[in-house]
C-alpha cells in the first residue's frame, strides 16, 4: 500500500520543472554552449563526489585530471581509472546519479567495468559530438527552469548578462554572491581578494568601511544581474558585530601583516553580521554553510587547491553563535536565512527549532555527505515535527556536474514520495494533502525561500 501511495505522489511531480537554487556549474558552458570535450571532463574531473573516492582507493588525483591543464589530461585514462573502481560507488548516491546519467540522459545500457570501460567511453564520446548533446540542448531537455551559480563578489557576471540578452537562449541562470574570501583577514590570499574587489567595484577597499561600501556595491550589481541569493561557508557560525572602530583597526594590522588570531575570529563574526545586515537592506537570500574543516590535507591543497575531496565535517551548533544576528535580524520582515550542515544531530536539536520560531529561518535540504536517500529520509523525520515542511528549503543540487541535476533532483523527489506516503499509510496526512506538499516540495517552496 505504501508503495502504490509513494508511486501515485512521485508521478504528481516527476515531470514538474527543476528549480536549482544552489550550484556551482560556470555559466560560460551555457553562454559558449560547446560541446563536452569527452566524458572524462564532463563526468569525473570535476565532480570532487566522484574524485575523492577513487582517491579513497588510491587513484591519485593527477591522474583523474584533476589540476593538469586541459590539453595535458587523457580522457580515456581517467575513463579507465573509474570504470575500474566501478563497484567503489556501491550503496552511494553517485552510483544513483551515474547510473542515471548514462541509461536516462544517454541511452547506455551497460555497466561501467574494466572490460567496457572503452566500449563507454566510445558510446559516450559519440554521444557528445551530436547537437542534442550540448549544453543548452540538455538544459532544456532536463527541465531547468531556474539554475543558480556561485560567483566571486568581484566576477564581472558577463556571461550571466549575455545569456540574459540572448534571444535564444530560454532559460533563467542566476548568479549567487559568495564573500567567503573577504572574511580571512591574515591569510595569503585576503589582500589580493581585496585588491580585485577594489577593481571590480571602483572603491578603496584599503579601509574596512572602504570594504563594506565595496561589498555593498557589488551586491547590488548581482541584484540587477538577476541574483536573488548570497552564500557562505564558515566553520564556525559566530556572528557578533564589532564597532566600525574596531574592525577598522584589525583591518589595517591585517593588511600590516600584524592581525592576531583572536582578532581574525572577531572580524570574520563581524562580517557575518553585517552580511545578514546587508540582506536585511537588499533583500537577498542568505544561505549559511557552516561545521565543515576546509582543505584538511595541506599536501593536496597545495598541489591542486581548493574543492579536491578533503573538506572534512566537523562538529559545530547554531544556536548560541547565532544569537547576536538572530536578535539582530531573525524577526525582520523580507529576511530569509536558509541553514545548512553536514552533521545532521543538527536538524533536530538546532535547525528546525530555529525555523519554528523565527520567520527568517528555513531548514536547509540535506547537503554534500548528507545528499542520500537515507539521509533525506532522516532529514525530512528530524525536521517536520519541530517546523513542518513549509519552513524547509526545496531540494538543493550543490553540483558542478551539470548532467547529475536531473538525476539528484529525481533521487529527492522520488524520497520525498516515499516519506509523505509513509505518513499517508499511518494516516497523520490524508493524500489529498500529501500531494500538495510533493508539488510544494518541487515549485512553490524554493520560489518561496530563494525569492525566485
Amino acid at each position: 500500500m505504501t508503495r502504490n501511495v509513494a508511486r501515485r505522489l512521485y508521478d504528481e511531480v516527476a515531470a514538474a520543472p527543476i528549480l536549482s537554487p544552489h550550484g556551482h556549474v560556470d555559466a560560460r558552458v551555457l553562454l559558449d554552449d560547446a560541446p563536452f570535450p569527452d566524458p572524462a571532463t564532463l563526468f569525473i574531473t570535476p565532480d570532487h563526489y566522484v574524485t575523492r573516492l577513487l582517491h579513497a582507493h588510491g587513484v591519485p588525483l593527477d591522474e583523474l585530471g584533476v589540476g593538469v591543464p586541459p590539453e595535458d589530461r587523457d580522457g580515456r585514462a581517467i575513463w579507465r581509472h573509474f570504470c575500474r573502481h566501478w563497484d567503489a560507488f556501491l550503496g552511494t548516491p553517485v552510483r544513483f546519479w551515474f547510473e542515471s546519467e548514462l541509461s536516462d540522459v544517454f541511452g547506455l545500457d551497460e555497466q561501467p567495468s574494466e572490460a567496457s570501460a572503452d566500449r563507454i567511453y566510445d558510446q559516450l564520446e559519440a554521444r557528445l559530438a551530436e547537437p542534442e548533446f550540448r549544453p543548452r540542448a540538455l538544459f532544456d531537455r532536463f527541465g531547468i527552469e531556474v539554475l543558480a551559480t556561485t560567483d566571486d563578489p568581484a566576477d564581472d557576471l558577463a556571461a550571466h548578462l549575455a545569456l540574459r540578452e540572448d534571444p535564444t537562449f530560454h532559460g533563467r541562470v542566476v548568479p549567487t554572491f559568495r564573500a567567503d574570501r573577504y572574511m580571512t583577514p591574515g591569510t595569503a590570499a585576503w589582500a589580493p581578494a581585496l585588491t580585485a574587489l577594489a577593481e571590480a567595484s571602483g572603491i578603496d577597499t584599503g579601509s574596512y568601511a572602504g570594504l563594506i561600501e565595496a561589498l555593498r556595491s557589488r551586491r547590488a550589481f548581482f541584484r540587477a544581474a538577476g541574483g536573488t541569493a548570497t552564500d557562505t561557508g564558515v566553520l564556525t557560525p559566530e556572528a557578533t558585530p564589532l564597532p566600525d572602530t574596531e574592525a577598522e583597526r584589525i583591518h589595517l594590522a591585517a593588511l600590516a601583516g600584524e592581525v592576531s588570531t583572536a582578532d581574525a575570529s572577531a572580524y570574520r563574526a563581524n562580517l557575518l553580521y553585517r552580511f545578514a545586515e546587508m540582506s536585511v537592506d537588499d533583500g537577498l537570500v542568505m544561505q549559511l554553510h557552516a561545521g565543515v574543516h576546509r582543505n584538511t590535507h595541506r599536501p593536496t591543497f597545495d598541489r591542486f587547491g581548493p574543492d579536491t575531496g578533503h573538506d572534512l565535517p566537523a562538529v559545530g551548533g547554531y544556536t548560541l553563535p547565532l544569537a547576536p544576528l538572530l536578535a539582530g535580524f531573525g524577526t525582520a520582515p523580507g529576511f530569509h536565512l536558509v541553514l545548512f550542515t553536514v552533521d545532521e544531530t543538527l536538524f533536530s536539536r538546532e535547525i528546525a527549532p530555529l525555523a519554528g520560531f523565527y520567520p527568517s529561518v528555513f531548514a536547509g535540504a540535506p547537503w554534500w555527505f548528507l545528499d542520500s536517500p537515507a539521509a533525506i529520509t532522516r532529514y525530512r523525520a528530524a525536521v517536520t515535527d519541530s517546523a513542518g515542511f513549509a519552513k524547509t528549503s526545496g531540494f538543493i543540487d550543490d553540483t558542478r556536474a551539470f548532467c547529475s541535476i536531473p538525476a539528484r533532483h529525481d533521487m529527492s523527489r522520488r524520497v520525498d514520495a516515499a516519506y509523505l506516503a509513509s505518513l499517508v499509510v499511518t494516516h497523520q496526512l490524508s493524500e489529498d494533502d500529501a500531494l500538495g506538499i510533493a508539488r510544494r516540495l518541487v515549485d512553490e517552496q524554493p520560489r518561496h525561500v530563494f525569492k525566485l
